[in-house]
């Protein structure tokens, strides 16, 4: 099966003792790779104390961030199921998660919360049991984590991923990204999200390296902590770097490598704007849950293909027409993958139709690749707009409206049209007072009337305030299409 979790946490403790796994950005506090052996010890005896079952879920409910470092990991290497939500929902959406992962337990350090408490200093029980020594390393079952997925579809999915797939993606992110001991990563992203969990905290355990965890991310300040705290890479999503670009950079941390863009398709303009001031390459990366995150990434020493989400990383991948043959390089199909961090199969059969015999994955996502391999993602299969027998891919849009300077974020959807069925109408955010923003609009017009076809130009170019967006800051498009719908049956009505 290959490394195990509990033998590297042990061979890191050897090796290792006290140099740094995570630390926190906003205060002094660290755990060290000693610490962290000696708290997932403490919480296998906990488990055991409590009569959770090999392989049971967990439910992990910890907002602090480091604390959550030491129980998911330790959840994982004790051989049960780590099942971590949004310490940030209400409760009767930890409820519904409730229902939907059935834990055997659960682990918190919210005070209004019932469950097993940690200590949010340390990540160690608050009151661990005094039990004998968990079992040896070596026959310890199989760890695994659960998480919950609605896609574009809202309808809430379970992925399970083995230990075994979570290191072997782990792995392959740091081989990628080159990480060493050395290497101190900044991550202000929810830990709670598959992003987080392998290539922050296990891409950073395999290395041996330190990983700096924010609870979110602050504009101010925010390359001064850079330097502060020798930072290497930053672990980022488009809507952080949406806003570096937009700024000046007043200093640059002497180490940084690389920034990484996860979580949604980056802007061509954004990623050259970044690289310009900064100096230092954007790996953009693609990935999902079901994949344990990283698909593909771009590499590190290569030369920016705009617009690309780079080569698959330990994974294979194809893009496939409507009767399932491989496209040709350029043209656009659907994405499927497999591989050794790809799943089989939801929890309970859910959307079985997604997975064939021979272990594909559809993905849903459409795009295309050149002759060299790389990905150009074009956006999923159900953001397509159907305007009259013509298909509208967003992204191309959205890659016309990011061009104008003014444009901090530009969204395109379908809107219900009586007699074209779908038109595209783009939504795009900007800082500019109502007068400015009319303008805007128009130049805008005219810049899709030079560069784009007539049927993908939008039918309404609207400036909004914002959007609605999940927690890594990803648009939820399935709730601006549903916006648009009611406002268009209103002005029907």
């Amino acid at each position: 099966m290959g490394i195990r979790l509990c033998d590297l946490l042990a061979a890191r403790a050897a090796g290792t003792p006290g140099h740094r796994f995570v630390a926190d950005a906003r205060s002094d506090r660290v755990v060290d790779y000693a610490a962290l052996a000696s708290a997932a010890d403490a919480w296998a005896r906990t488990l055991d104390a409590a009569g959770t079952p090999p392989g049971a879920r967990v439910l992990v409910d910890v907002d602090d961030p480091l604390a959550f470092a030491v129980v998911h990991l330790a959840v994982i290497a004790a051989g049960r199921c780590s099942a971590p939500i949004d310490p940030a929902c209400p409760p009767a959406e930890v409820e519904r998660a409730r229902r939907a992962l059935r834990p055997a337990l659960v682990v918190t350090d919210r005070a209004d919360r019932a469950g097993v408490r940690v200590d949010p200093g340390s990540g160690r029980p608050a009151e661990p049991a005094d039990e004998p020594a968990p079992p040896a390393h070596a026959r310890r079952p199989e760890g695994s984590a659960a998480l919950l997925t609605s896609g574009s579809t809202g309808a809430p999915k379970t992925v399970v991923l083995t230990e075994h797939q979570l290191l072997h993606v782990g792995q392959a992110v740091a081989r990628h990204n080159r990480l060493g001991a050395g290497d101190r990563g900044y991550n202000p992203l929810p830990l709670f999200h598959i992003n987080g969990q392998v290539v922050g905290l296990l891409a950073t355990l395999i290395a041996g390296a330190t990983l700096v965890l924010d609870r979110r991310f602050h504009r101010t300040g925010f390359w001064q902590l850079l330097v502060d705290r020798d930072i290497t890479w930053v672990n980022a999503v488009p809507a952080i770097l949406t806003i570096l670009a937009r700024e000046d950079v007043p200093v640059v941390p002497p180490g940084l490598r690389f920034i990484r863009s996860a979580s949604a398709p980056l802007p061509a303009a954004v990623r050259e704007l970044v690289t310009a001031r900064t100096g230092v390459p954007v790996v953009e990366s693609y990935g999902m849950t079901e994949a344990a995150s990283q698909i593909t990434a771009t590499p590190l020493d290569a030369p920016p293909r705009p617009g690309s989400a780079g080569l698959p990383v330990d994974v294979e991948l194809e893009v496939v027409g409507p009767d399932g043959t491989r496209c040709a390089p350029g043209v656009v199909g659907r994405v499927r993958i497999r591989g050794a961090g790809v799943i089989r199969g939801y929890a309970g059969g859910a959307a079985a139709d997604s997975f064939d015999d021979a272990g594909w994955l559809d993905t849903a996502d459409l795009g295309h690749r050149d002759a060299d391999g790389y990905l150009y993602l074009a956006g999923r299969a159900d953001d397509v707009v159907n305007r009259g027998g013509e298909l509208v891919h967003p992204r191309e849009v959205e890659e016309v409206l990011l061009r104008e300077p003014e444009v901090v974020e530009a969204v395109v959807v379908a809107r219900p049209d009586e007699v074209l069925g779908q038109v595209p109408v783009a939504c795009v955010r900007t800082g500019l007072d109502d007068a400015d923003a009319a303008e805007l609009v128009r130049r805008l017009d005219e810049r899709c009337a030079e560069q784009l076809s007539r049927f993908k130009r939008p039918a309404e170019i609207r400036v909004v305030r914002g959007f609605p967006v999940g927690p890594t800051g990803k648009v939820r498009r399935r709730a601006l299409r549903e916006q648009l719908a009611e406002e268009s049956a209103m002005v029907g009505g």
